[in-house]
């Protein structure tokens, strides 16, 4: 349950149906099917998507791509090579075909575009591309393809030595990420297709990544975005650029000019063309000094060049997904606002921002067909994404592929909170409780924290917390500062200040459960994932009170992650460097250099292959604890990055992380 207290109600997101038989259990985990990608067709008719599934035999996910009939007459299956992925499904602009990326049959494991009938059927590899293909988009004739491929590994020269393993040479700035590994001299470039002539050609030339490509109505223009700085990889100063596909290799038109992410690569949103071709919607990142804690904004610019325009400057929410209406008059986007996020919609010339479909759910995913129809995904707290159809304002539900599993659940209910800090700052968040909870019972209470640290506990379906509440939790899930959804001085309230007033912030959302009635308070414990294992490490040196914490993929030694993870740009632009503020790090770094003040029994649970949040830094605090004697346990998943894939995996970090609560609260 979540309650609004302070604010004299209880806002309910959902309850459990009477139908429901029993608590979800971790197993249901591998139940689970995840939706997304959904890609509507040219005439809106139908919906074309991926699904996720759990090949236990295999012990991995596998993915394949559906279609659903926009009038909800049902769904179907169109790809299903056991052991073989597919994603990013789009249709042609008839319609007839559709495109995706897999690995299928590449004994490189370098993914390929694949194109196949509409109906299903054998796809076909697009030929004569070199390199591993990330992206594409066809032209609205139907003419060609733009791609984003990433140029192939060098080899040795030496016949003799391409079976051997290589040294790993290092020259790069930015020099490693996860899953990616270590960062050669390998590039993200843009590739044109063209259909007719069976031909591929790179369109784009230099020692720059290009991402994100988008037709001009025309077919003769692509935006993308790219850092074409002198060192790319020293800068988040990102772009777009506009590129002819008749000057093969020439150097792009530089559309913006301004010094922050124009649409950054990570925002996985693209820019957007008016109907009329005269102007391009982009996201516009904040203050380049506030790096992550920034927001971003809607943006318009002539396609043609000139002075942007910001639509959104006074929402001080992160938008993305922008599409145009057909008349090219309105921009339809998904904002994060506070627990939700919601599709907006707002006039080219300025004005009030129209609320079109917003409440207590969580949207993503918006796609669009050319006559304004709109296709996203949407999760509640009781139900995972689903594919939907937007008629006017109303959501009409067209996938299902999770239904039986949820009739069969007894889900806790979910609610929201609101309390006050030890400074006075109202902090927001959720509360799952256990199925069938009884009022005025107090719970054992898990106070889980979130990643990040700029994002959002939200109103989705969180399957991880239905675990905790089946097992007798109440979860305690905050939004502190550092988080997103409320702006930018909320986000940034710790800048270069990790584990201080988001400490406040998690312990007063535990105060305020055990005033409420809710938590036990000698039956509490605390954990989290990436950021949020970091605050479980900031919170059990700042506080004795938790029998147990659970420290996934976690740092505490800041200096140590200097140099050996993926966040070298944000380390100097947020910390600076040790040299120069050790001072600065040393204080962010109290858990370890303090750990002294930590008596809380943890577990410490990390992939092995992890560069996000790498290894090394779970190892340190697991060793510190030790030597001071402390109840300790460090689990390394091997092959595994900062999100675990493998399903076997998956369900024994959750029975793990349930085991060591259960044994510290007896």
């Amino acid at each position: 349950m979540r309650f609004s207290v302070g604010l004299g109600a209880v806002l309910l997101l959902g309850s459990a149906a009477s139908v429901q038989a029993r608590p979800m259990q971790v197993a249901d985990l591998l139940a689970l099917e995840e939706v997304g990608s959904p890609q509507i067709s040219p005439s809106g008719d139908a919906v074309v998507y991926t699904v996720t599934k759990t090949e236990v035999d295999l012990d991995q996910k596998i993915t394949h791509i559906w279609l659903a009939d926009w009038d909800g007459s049902g769904e179907r299956q169109l790809t299903g090579r056991s052991g073989e992925s597919e994603s990013s499904p789009k249709f042609s602009p008839s319609g007839s075909q559709i495109g995706f990326i897999s690995e299928r049959a590449d004994k490189n494991e370098e993914a390929r575009l694949w194109l196949m009938p509409r109906t299903g059927g054998e796809a076909a590899p697009v030929p004569g591309i070199t390199g591993s293909v990330d992206d594409f988009a066809w032209s609205p004739d139907g003419k060609y393809l733009v791609l984003v491929v990433t140029d192939p590994a060098e080899e040795p020269s030496d016949e003799k030595l391409k079976d051997r393993p290589q040294p790993i040479v290092i020259d790069r700035y930015y020099f490693k990420e996860d899953v990616t590994g270590f960062m050669g001299k390998q590039r993200q470039r843009l590739w044109l297709y063209d259909i007719a002539a069976d031909k591929a050609m790179r369109l784009t030339g230099g020692n720059f990544d290009e991402a994100l490509p988008a037709w001009s109505p025309d077919s003769t223009q692509i935006v993308f975005t790219s850092k074409r700085a002198a060192d790319p990889d020293r800068t988040e100063d990102s772009n777009l650029y506009v590129a002819s596909i008749n000057k093969h290799g020439a150097t792009p038109h530089q559309l913006t000019n301004y010094i922050g992410a124009d649409n950054a690569s990570g925002s996985g949103s693209y820019p957007a063309w008016s109907p009329d071709g005269k102007w391009i919607a982009y996201l516009r990142g904040g203050s380049p000094k506030l790096i992550w804690y920034a927001v971003t904004d809607l943006a318009v610019i002539p396609a043609s060049g000139g002075t942007p325009k910001v639509l959104t400057a006074g929402l001080d929410r992160n938008v993305r997904d922008p599409s145009w209406t057909p008349d090219g008059k309105s921009i339809r986007f998904l904002t994060e606002d506070d627990g939700i996020e919601r599709l907006d919609s707002i006039d080219i010339e300025g004005g009030a921002i129209t609320k079109l479909v917003s409440g207590e759910r969580v949207l993503s995913s918006a796609t669009s067909a050319k006559d304004g129809r709109i296709a996203l995904l949407s999760t509640t707290s009781l139900t995972p994404n689903e594919v939907f159809a937007l008629d006017g304002t109303k959501l009409r539900q067209l996938s299902h592929h999770n239904t039986a599993l949820m009739a069969q659940l007894d889900l806790g209910r979910v609610t929201r909170t609101s309390f006050t800090s030890k400074d006075g700052t109202q902090v927001h968040g959720f509360q799952t409780l256990p199925p069938g909870a009884a009022p005025g019972t107090k719970y054992k209470t898990l106070l889980y924290l979130h990643g990040g640290p700029t994002s959002q506990f939200d109103a989705g379906f969180e399957p991880r917390n239905q675990i905790f509440a089946a097992a007798g939790y109440a979860v305690i899930t905050p939004n502190p500062r550092g988080s997103s959804g409320r702006g930018v001085a909320f986000a940034s309230a710790i800048n270069a200040a990790w584990g201080s007033v988001d400490v406040e912030d998690v312990l007063a959302g535990v105060d305020d459960a055990v005033a409420r009635g809710v938590a036990d308070p000698d039956r509490l414990v605390v954990g989290g994932w990436s950021y949020g294992g970091m605050l479980t490490n900031y919170t059990i040196a700042s506080d004795k009170r938790f029998k147990a914490a659970v420290s996934g993929a976690s740092i505490s030694n800041i200096t140590a992650g200097y140099g050996t993870d993926q966040y070298i740009i944000g380390y100097e632009q947020e910390l600076g460097t040790p040299w120069d503020n050790l001072d600065t790090y040393l204080k962010v770094s109290y858990p370890f250099f303090h750990n002294d003040r930590i008596v809380t029994p943890t577990l410490f649970l990390v992939g092995q292959d992890d560069f996000n949040v790498p290894a090394l830094n779970s190892e340190q605090m697991y060793q510190a604890l030790k030597s001071r004697r402390i109840d300790t346990r460090l689990v390394i998943y091997p092959g595994q990055f900062h999100g675990f894939t493998r399903p076997s995996f998956l369900t024994d970090r959750m029975d793990r992380w349930l085991g060591w609560y259960a044994a510290h609260l007896k």
